[in-house]
C-alpha cells in the first residue's frame, strides 16, 4: 500500500491508480482549479441528441482533423451542451475521442486542440481519466465513419472519479461483489439498468391501473405493537420513549381493512414487508408488494381482476402475453388453469383420494411414506398443503389459480358457505412460485377473533410464524366491515418473471447480504 503523507485525501486499500488521482486532485487545485464543480446544466441528454439530430445532420458533416481550426467548423452544425461520465477514451496526440455517458445512454465526443485551445487542450490531456464526471459544449457532427459526435468547444471536469473503473466488471463470477457495488454495477451494466427502469415502469403501471379504478392509495404503519397479517416471523425492536416492543410489519392487512370499515371502500398500498426468514433466490427479508382491498366484492372479482392486471403487465413489457424465464416458455394468454387445493393434489400428487384429504392419519401415512417433512403439532390443512407444498407447486410452471384452502391455515379468510373447512382464497402461481395471495375477507368479528386465539395458543406452543390476538383489529370489526375482498401481490417476483431475471436480488436494489469482511 502506498501512503504518501502528502496526499490530499487518504482512502483505504488504494491502489497505485488511485494514488496517481489523488495526485492529479492536489495539482488542479494547486493550479486553481476546482475538481468537484458545481453549477453546470447540460441542455441535452445523449438520448435527446441522437433522437433529434440523426436525420438533421447529414453524413460525413465534418472531416475530423487535429489541425482543423474553430473557425473552418461549419458554422450550420447544431450547439448542444451534455454531461455525464467518461467511460472509453481514445487519444490521438492532437484530438481524442470520448464516448460519454449519461442516464439516457451514450454519446462520442471529440476533443481536440483545434477547438478546444492550447491551454485548455493541454490540462484536458494532464488530467482526464476514465471514470471522471464532464459538463461539454459543441457542435454536433457526424465522423467519417458516420458516428453521431459533440465537437467539444468547452470542457469542464465537473467530479474527478478517485477510483479507475474495472474493465470487465460486467463479466465477474462473483455476482454478490456486483450486489454490494450497486453503484458500479449500474455504471458499467446497461442491462441492469433497463431491469430497474423496469421496475419503475411496473410499480407506475400498477399504480394508474388501481387509480384509474378509484382506489384510493395510503400508507400504513411500518412498526406494529402486535404481529399480524399474515403468517411469518417478524423483525422486532423496541421503542425507548414508551418502553414497548414493536415489530416490522409483515402485512399491511389488518390497518388497511380498519380503513375498509371506516369508509375508504377501495384501497391499496405499495411498500415495503419485513420477513424474519431464509435468504434464497426468492426470498429477501425485505420485499415490496402491493396489497389492496374491495369492498362489496369476492374473491372471483379479484380473480378476474388479477389476471386482467398482470396479463397486461406481461403484454406492455413483451409486446404479448408469453415470456420465456430461464428457457422456460410462461404463457400469460387468459383464462389461466384453476383448480380447488384438493384438485390440485388429486391431479399432480401420488395422494389422488379427495375423500380422504380431512383424514388426518392418512395425510401423516402419506407424508411419512413419500419422506416429505412436516412438524406432527401442524393441523390436519397443513399436514395436506405440506403435501401441495412438496409435489404440486414445483409442477404449476403456468399460471394457475389454486382456490379453496384450508380454514385452518387461513386465520383471515371467510369460510365457503359449502364446506366451512375451507375458504373462499386463491393464490396465484407461475414458474413454481407463488405471485399472488387473496380472500374473502373473513368480517364475522366472532370466528375472528375466535381464530386469533388458535393463532395465539400455537405461538405459546412455539410457533414463531403465528400472529397475536389484535384488540384493536377487533375492536374495528366490531363495528362493521363490509362484504370485503383483498389480495396482496409480490412486486419483485413478478419482475423476476418479467425480466427474467434468476434471482430477487437482480431486482432489489440493495438487497440484504451477509457483512463483508
Amino acid at each position: 500500500m502506498n501512503t504518501n503523507k502528502n496526499n490530499v485525501l487518504d482512502l483505504p486499500d488504494f491502489s497505485e491508480q488511485v494514488q496517481v488521482r489523488l495526485e492529479k486532485v492536489q495539482k488542479m487545485r494547486e493550479l486553481g482549479m476546482n475538481p468537484f464543480k458545481n453549477g453546470f446544466n447540460p441542455s441535452f441528454t445523449a438520448q435527446q441528441i441522437h433522437q433529434l439530430y440523426s436525420e438533421k445532420i447529414p453524413e460525413h458533416s465534418r472531416d475530423v482533423n487535429a489541425t482543423q481550426s474553430k473557425d473552418q467548423l461549419d458554422t450550420t452544425l447544431i450547439e448542444v451542451s451534455v454531461a455525464g461520465r467518461i467511460m472509453a477514451i481514445r487519444d490521438f496526440g492532437k484530438g481524442g475521442f470520448l464516448q460519454l455517458q449519461d442516464r439516457t445512454g451514450r454519446i462520442q465526443i471529440y476533443v481536440s486542440k483545434a477547438e478546444l485551445g492550447e491551454k485548455k487542450y493541454e490540462d484536458y490531456k494532464k488530467f482526464v481519466d476514465i471514470g471522471d464526471v464532464i459538463y461539454v459544449a459543441g457542435k454536433v457532427f457526424r465522423t467519417k465513419t458516420n458516428e453521431l459526435t459533440v465537437a467539444v468547444a468547452q470542457f469542464e471536469f465537473l467530479t474527478k472519479a478517485l477510483r479507475p473503473l474495472p474493465e470487465k466488471f460486467h463479466g465477474l463470477s462473483d455476482i454478490e461483489l456486483r450486489y454490494r457495488n450497486r453503484s458500479l454495477d449500474l455504471m458499467m451494466n446497461q442491462d441492469v439498468k433497463k431491469v430497474f427502469q423496469m421496475r419503475s415502469q411496473l410499480i407506475t403501471f400498477i399504480r394508474n391501473y388501481f387509480n384509474e379504478r378509484e382506489f384510493l392509495e395510503v400508507e400504513t404503519p411500518m412498526m406494529h405493537s402486535v404481529v399480524g397479517g399474515a403468517a411469518a416471523k417478524p423483525f422486532k425492536t423496541h421503542h425507548n420513549a414508551l418502553d414497548i416492543d414493536l415489530y416490522m410489519r409483515i402485512a399491511p392487512e389488518l390497518h388497511l381493512k380498519r380503513l375498509v370499515v371506516g369508509g375508504f371502500e377501495r384501497v391499496y398500498e405499495i411498500n415495503r414487508l419485513f420477513r424474519n426468514e431464509g435468504i434464497s433466490i426468492k426470498h429477501n427479508p425485505e420485499f415490496t408488494s402491493i396489497e389492496f382491498y374491495w369492498a362489496y366484492a369476492t374473491y372471483e372479482d379479484l380473480i378476474a381482476l388479477t389476471q386482467d392486471l398482470i396479463s397486461k403487465a406481461v403484454q406492455l413489457m413483451h409486446g404479448c402475453y408469453s415470456l420465456v424465464y430461464q428457457g422456460k416458455e410462461i404463457n400469460f394468454t387468459p383464462p389461466w388453469q384453476r383448480l380447488k387445493v384438493v384438485e390440485a393434489v388429486s391431479k399432480y400428487s401420488g395422494f389422488n383420494d379427495i375423500s380422504q384429504m380431512k383424514n388426518r392419519k392418512i395425510l401423516q401415512e402419506y407424508l411419512d411414506q413419500k419422506n416429505i417433512a412436516y412438524d406432527p403439532k401442524i393441523t390436519t390443512g397443513g399436514l395436506l398443503m405440506s403435501i401441495f407444498d412438496a409435489e404440486v407447486e414445483p409442477v404449476l410452471i403456468q399460471p394457475t389459480f389454486i382456490t379453496h384452502y384450508p380454514t385452518d391455515v387461513s386465520p383471515l379468510s371467510r369460510r365457503n358457505e359449502k364446506d366451512p373447512d375451507f375458504v373462499d382464497r386463491f393464490e396465484l402461481f407461475a414458474n413454481s412460485w407463488e405471485l399472488a395471495n387473496a380472500f374473502s375477507e373473513l368480517n364475522d368479528p366472532i370466528d375472528q377473533r375466535q381464530r386469533f386465539v388458535l393463532q395465539a395458543q400455537a405461538k405459546a406452543r412455539g410457533d414463531e410464524e403465528a400472529c397475536d390476538v389484535d384488540e384493536e383489529f377487533l375492536n374495528a370489526l366490531e363495528y362493521g366491515l363490509p362484504p370485503t375482498a383483498g389480495e396482496g401481490i409480490g412486486i419483485d417476483r413478478l419482475l423476476m418473471l418479467l425480466t427474467d431475471s434468476p434471482s430477487i436480488r437482480d431486482v432489489i436494489l440493495f438487497p440484504l447480504l451477509r457483512p463483508s469482511k
